[in-house]
Order: structure tokens, then sequence, then C-alpha cells
């Protein structure tokens, strides 16, 4: 829809996120004076996100989400059901969605974007019918996302993601997997196998330097070592997304992989557990229109 017609927003902001509490007055300022008319959508009962989306795709052009990853992932059903363009405000602790598609930090200057009315395909990952923006993850991430408190979050930021997988980390053992992908069949020991359709994920961390999140692969990494402390010196690379380099990191690119494991493991999605093993991994190629720069980069 050109920038110039007047659009009608369905505006749903989670005040537990992490700066969901601040006042968005800006943000509605924002929208205003760019000719958009919006409307703050409260749930229902017991519905979700996805639920609100779908009740509303009739009365709106397009979907504003203020929040963060998790609050983006709850969203993601009902905007590929509905096919509404998704507006972001990135209100969470880390926000590695909006950082991997260039969406301003600041919530007033991502209003803007949404404003200009530019949008681009973006892929979704999906596990077992669960989509996922991001990355979904077995093992240390899993636990990690079981861990880290809402409360923590919000008393520590970025932080706390370090200071509960330092705690997770000396207790940490391999487990068996076995993966199916591309006529192939492995059996790996693996602290956390790691399935990414963007490029960063949390708190920081890279899938891969090369990955974007409208490439149509999912990029796979799994860490195969034996010592917590060979995983710190692992960080700087897992922060740059070099970690396949190391001869204890398996890393490759497909568009679907299975894993099992001999017990059902949680898998994190976007930063909540969704499903188990066996999980079943799909890539859903230019499933969104989000209102995002051309080139991120």
């Amino acid at each position: 829809m050109p920038a110039t017609a007047r659009r009608h927003a369905l505006l749903l902001v989670n005040p537990k996120s992490r700066r969901g509490a601040e006042s968005i007055d800006d943000v509605r300022a924002v929208l205003g004076e760019g000719g958009m008319s919006f409307e703050e959508g409260p749930l229902q009962g017991d519905e979700s996100l996805s639920d609100i989306i779908r009740r509303r795709a009739g009365d709106c052009d397009l979907v504003i989400v203020g929040g963060g990853d998790g609050t983006l992932n709850a969203a993601a059903a009902g905007l590929v059901q509905t096919g509404l363009p998704l507006g972001v405000l990135p209100l969470g602790t880390a926000n590695d969605f909006a950082r991997t598609v260039g969406i301003p930090p600041d919530p007033v200057e991502a209003a803007r974007l949404i404003v200009a009315g530019d949008t681009r395909p973006i892929d979704l990952g999906e596990v077992n019918g669960h989509l996922f923006f991001n990355v979904a993850s077995i093992g240390f991430s899993a636990e990690l996302a079981a861990e880290l408190t809402e409360k923590a979050k919000k008393r520590f930021g970025v932080l706390g993601y370090g200071i509960v997988a330092m705690r997770l980390l000396l207790r940490s053992r391999l487990f068996t997997a076995r993966l199916e992908h591309d006529d192939m069949r492995e059996t790996i020991r693996t602290m956390q196998v790691s399935v990414g359709n963007g490029r960063h994920y949390g708190g920081g961390m890279t899938v891969a330097a090369d990955a974007t999140a409208d490439d149509g692969w999912l990029d796979l990494y799994s860490l195969e070592v034996d010592h917590w402390w060979r995983l710190l010196r692992l960080l700087p690379s897992l922060r740059r997304g070099t970690q396949g380099q190391w001869d204890d990191v398996r890393a490759f690119r497909t568009t679907e992989v299975t894993i099992r494991t001999s017990r059902p493991r949680p898998v994190n999605t976007d930063g909540e557990l969704t499903t188990w093993t066996p999980a079943h991994f799909r890539i859903r190629p230019k499933s969104v229109l989000v209102y995002a720069p051309d080139d991120p980069r």
C-alpha cells in the first residue's frame, strides 16, 4: 500500500516486555502525524496475540507489535494466516529480530519507518508447526530460556543472559542427538543444536555471519565441545557468527532437518519453550511482510 494512502493499524503492545511499561505517546504521535489511524487491541479472555490478529484482521491494514522477540513469536501465526504486514516497535530485552532486519532500536524511529510504508518479505522458520523469527535451539539455550525469568530480564537486561548462562554452564552435559537432513543421517554428541532463520539471537549471539532473514535457508550449528571452558573460548566466535570454523562445531545450511533425542527435550523458539523433540524444522520463505529497510547491512 502506498505510503500516502491512509492506513489503519492494530497496535499491540506487550506491557510485560522489558520496556513495555514505557510511555509510547511519542510513537502514537508519529503514527498520527504520518496520516495513520490506529486502535489498540486488548486481549479478550485467554486469547493470544495471534487470536486477536485473526479476530481483527478485517478492521485493519497492518499490525504493529511492541515488545521483544517472544512477543513477535506469539503474533507469527496470526500474521501468516491473515497476510497483514508487520510493524515492529523494539521494546524487549534483546530485540534480536529488529537488529537482524535493520529496524532502529529507538521505538520512535521504528515508528517513522512504519509510516514511511516500505515493506520487504521475511522468511520464517517452523518446528513441529510452531513458527519462529530468529532461532530455535535444543540443549543449553532451551535450559537458559527456562531459567531466565521475566523478573531477571527486566532487572538485568541483556546482562541477565550472561549471569544465568554462566551458572548453567557449570552443570551442562553433552547429549546424543540424531540429525536427518539432505538425504543424510548423523549421530552427534552435543551441548546445543541451534537452527536459525535470522542472524541474531540470545542477546547478541549470531547464528552465522552471512545469514539473513530472507535468504531462504536455515543455518544449523551444533556445539560439540566436551568442557565448559572450551565454550568460553568459543564465545567471541558465537557473537560474530564464525563458530562454524571451529573443529568442534558442526555447521551447515539446509531447508529442512529433523532432530531426534533419546528422551524428549524442550525446543526454545525465540526465547520461548514451545515444543519438544523429535523436532522437524523447515524454512517458510517470504512468509511475512515487515516494515524494514531494503538493506540492513
